[in-house]
């Protein structure tokens, strides 16, 4: 009989997290996809901060525990806008869908998880434009726009990503 492999990414899930008010809650059921940290214009206006870190999961994987959030249309540099997922009571926003993707991949907030520190960053986006204090560790790899998914991300995401968009 063959030993199962449990890597130490597996025995954090599930992994919770919601809003401030704790209204809308959810957890993540198994690692995401893959995690990047959003430098462009837009991400920073739209949170406030230098920047935006989302964990993109198949939203199937995400489970709603609490209330569920408000969803909001709003406008994106591609220009198909977005859906903001937000708490009706404390506006965090706690995802997104995007038109490329679609409502079957959502991108979670990863500062609305309980333990953000459980998903760092796999990749810093649209370096050519963040803030000028902000600096990157060396060891994550950075692009100055967007990436090309086949060079950056797992094979176990890819095959995942596939299965995704062949069930739709």
């Amino acid at each position: 009989m063959e030993d199962a492999i449990v890597t130490s990414t597996t025995l954090i899930y599930p992994l919770p997290g919601g809003c401030d008010c704790r209204e809308v809650r959810y957890q993540l059921e198994t690692p995401p996809l893959f995690v990047h940290c959003c430098h462009c214009r837009w991400c920073q206006r739209e949170s406030g901060a230098a920047f935006a870190l989302n964990a993109m999961i198949e939203a199937d994987r995400v489970t709603l525990l609490g209330a569920a959030p408000e969803i909001i249309l709003t406008p994106s540099a591609s220009g198909k806008g977005q859906q903001i997922a937000r708490c009706p009571r404390c506006w965090v926003a706690v995802w997104s869908h995007y038109a490329g993707a679609g409502p079957r991949v959502s991108f979670v907030r990863v500062g609305t998880l309980d333990d953000p520190d459980k998903l760092p960053p796999d990749i810093h986006i649209f370096t050519s434009t963040k803030q000028p204090w902000v600096i990157l560790p060396p060891e994550t790899p950075a692009v100055p726009e967007y990436y090309d998914r086949e060079v950056y991300w797992p094979r176990e995401s890819l095959a995942r990503r596939t299965a995704l968009l062949a069930a739709s």
